[in-house]
């Protein structure tokens, strides 16, 4: 009767609008609701225009949104530790939140910064005609199994202007943005990128991988335009930005601030300041950040050693759940009482290892008490199948999430 009663005040909070399942999972003698639907989807509205950076690992905008529509209300700090490409972020502001960001790969600034602030694309237009692409500059690495000569040069010289407008200080947000899209174009597999045809934008393979691409596609980097493929990636992400989402972001960007840290080592967000964090950690040896993302820190002047360093990889359980809990004590210490996290994590070997319950372990451990595990089930579409996603058994294509909350 007693979870009965907790489960009927749960969903009443919740006001779930689709078709679920609702499992009891007896942990240490309490009861563990857990739901089981497609809660955020395709079938839900679409994603803004604007969420369309790539980054590895990233969940869907509708993700983030359940939670922060359910678990949050206008003027409350919405918190992402682990930020990447800032969807969570980006989702609050659009719903007039305050919102704070940490990741510790400086990469994740350079995507999430500009996306606050937009600048409008005949800004961006006027910016890019005006950048000098005269120079005759030496790359100090082999670049030629990706770009056309001519491309190189346009590169080396955008790298060289933004490199320049920092170290003068002079960047401003249209810089940013130009950055911004030039970094997510570096790479790809279809036109709309400086590359020859190679891996998913946001996994950059290695030079030698690249030459047995091209080999085997009997491939060879044609000349790209980089001002108008920047142009028109800047048109697509602002394509569904209204005057009035401009004003939210702008209000939401006069009061961000974001953090390159450890998420266990915060002390920049204040005590029981944060109504709710929506957020997904590094898995359990799955993504190497840094060496996706070498060309990515190339362009941009930052230390890849260092990034690979301080970014938690590691295929021990143990090690992982250690670092888990020295993260959710900072969270149990910025989150307000009756905040809430809701903590993302994948099935990792295939299923065989469950995340959401060494989180659940850990969340009660630092002091939360657990409100319920969600299981995101998506059906897939035939495009899904041909790629080979028939079920729910790996991270990228499933969602769990645990939600805790500060009583």
């Amino acid at each position: 009767m007693v979870l009965d009663f907790y489960v009927k005040n749960l969903e009443k909070v919740l006001n779930l609008e689709t078709e679920y399942t609702f499992e009891n999972l007896n942990w240490n003698g309490k009861s563990i609701p857990i739901y089981i639907g497609e809660f955020w989807t395709s079938k839900q509205r679409q994603a803004h225009s604007l969420h369309e950076i790539s980054y590895r690992a990233c969940f869907k905008p509708q993700l983030p949104r359940f939670f922060i529509e359910r678990f949050s209300q206008e003027g409350d700090k919405i918190y992402d530790p682990f930020a990447g490409r800032g969807t969570t972020i980006l989702e609050a502001a659009f719903f007039n939140r305050k919102i704070i960001a940490n990741d510790i790969n400086p990469l994740s600034r350079i995507l999430i910064q500009p996306r606050i602030n937009p600048p409008y694309i005949q800004e961006i237009q006027l910016r890019l005609e005006k950048i000098d692409y005269s120079h005759k500059l030496e790359s100090e690495i082999n670049l030629g199994m990706f770009y056309h000569p001519k491309t190189i040069q346009e590169i080396l010289n955008l790298r060289k202007y933004l490199f320049d407008k920092q170290n003068s200080q002079e960047i401003d947000c249209i810089d940013l943005w130009i950055q911004m899209v030039a970094t997510n174009r570096l790479t790809g597999h279809s036109k709309g990128f400086f590359s020859v045809y190679t891996l998913p934008p946001n996994q950059a393979t290695s030079p030698e991988r690249q030459i047995k691409i091209n080999a085997i596609r009997n491939h060879k980097p044609e000349y790209k335009n980089t001002k108008e493929l920047i142009y028109k990636k800047s048109k697509q992400l602002l394509k569904s930005l209204t005057e009035i989402q401009r004003q939210q972001l702008y209000q939401a960007f006069q009061t961000f601030f974001m953090l390159n840290k450890d998420a266990s080592n915060t002390k920049e967000i204040q005590d029981e300041s944060i109504q709710l964090t929506v957020t997904s950690p590094p898995f359990l040896d799955v993504v190497d950040y840094g060496k996706d993302n070498w060309l990515r820190c190339w362009f941009n002047h930052l230390p890849l050693d260092e990034i690979q360093k301080n970014i938690t990889k590691t295929n021990s359980l143990l090690i992982w759940e250690k670092k888990m809990f020295q993260v959710f004590l900072e969270l149990y210490r910025i989150t307000k009482k009756q905040g809430y996290v809701a903590f993302e994590v994948g099935e990792v070997k295939k299923g065989k290892l469950k995340l959401e319950e060494s989180i659940l372990k850990i969340g009660l451990k630092s002091g939360f008490e657990c409100k319920g595990i969600f299981i995101n089930k998506q059906n897939f579409t035939k495009t899904a199948n041909i790629w080979g996603i028939k079920n729910n058994q790996h991270g990228t294509n499933s969602n769990r999430i645990v939600l805790f909350q500060k009583v």
